[in-house]
């Protein structure tokens, strides 16, 4: 194999999100020195997956339907839409086993300074299915930055003009969270969207 190749290799792998040059090294070397198969297979998949994984045409979910298998699944309440920010969300909120309603996957978030606006979140997509007059709830779940709150707030102002209620995911002390651990942030905020309790 060539320097030039191999070159080509690691820096390839550092493509890949908290991946150096150190890292990107150890694993050309380990795929080349132990796991030639493993390697192979590995390029054979992220080829496939490259070209065959698109966009849900309703959520924007990955996947290699027209629809994803949570759109398209009638047991899934339609009349709620949980706003999240990337694919990654939705696996967090599905594996916790609370939520049955449906999605809609920003892909990111509102930045101004790096050109992603309203269009390029998809949002007039959003605003299709609001206006089909069958969504009764729109749950935000961005993250807390700033952009994730600017994001929330510009979504709750669009969905209210549709008299749609927009509700927020509590954030604030995680389950099994020691308060003197808590940074002061999320403790204001705890203590702003308390709620009553119901032993």
């Amino acid at each position: 194999m060539s320097a030039g190749l191999l070159e080509d290799l690691i820096e390839s792998l550092r493509c890949l999100p908290g991946v150096g040059r150190k890292s990107a090294q150890r694993m050309a070397f380990q795929l080349l020195e132990r796991n030639r198969s493993g390697g192979e297979k590995l390029a054979r998949v992220l080829s496939d997956a490259m070209t065959q994984i698109g966009h849900c045409r309703q959520c924007k979910n990955f996947t290699e339907a027209d629809l994803c298998d949570i759109c398209a699944n009638h047991k899934r309440d339609a009349s709620i839409i949980c706003v999240v920010e990337s694919p990654v969300d939705v696996l967090a909120i599905e594996n916790s086993g609370a939520y049955q309603g449906q999605y809609f996957v920003l892909m990111g978030q509102l930045s101004p300074l790096d050109g992603i606006g309203p269009a390029e979140l998809g949002l007039d997509q959003l605003e299709q299915r609001l206006r089909q007059g069958q969504v009764v709830e729109v749950i935000l779940a961005t993250s807390s930055t700033l952009e994730g709150e600017a994001t929330a707030h510009y979504i709750r102002e669009l969905v209210e003009a549709f008299q749609v209620p927009v509700t927020r995911i509590a954030q604030g002390v995680p389950m099994g969270g020691e308060l003197e651990y808590i940074d002061a942030g999320t403790l204001a905020r705890s203590i702003q969207e308390r709620r009553k309790v119901d032993w």
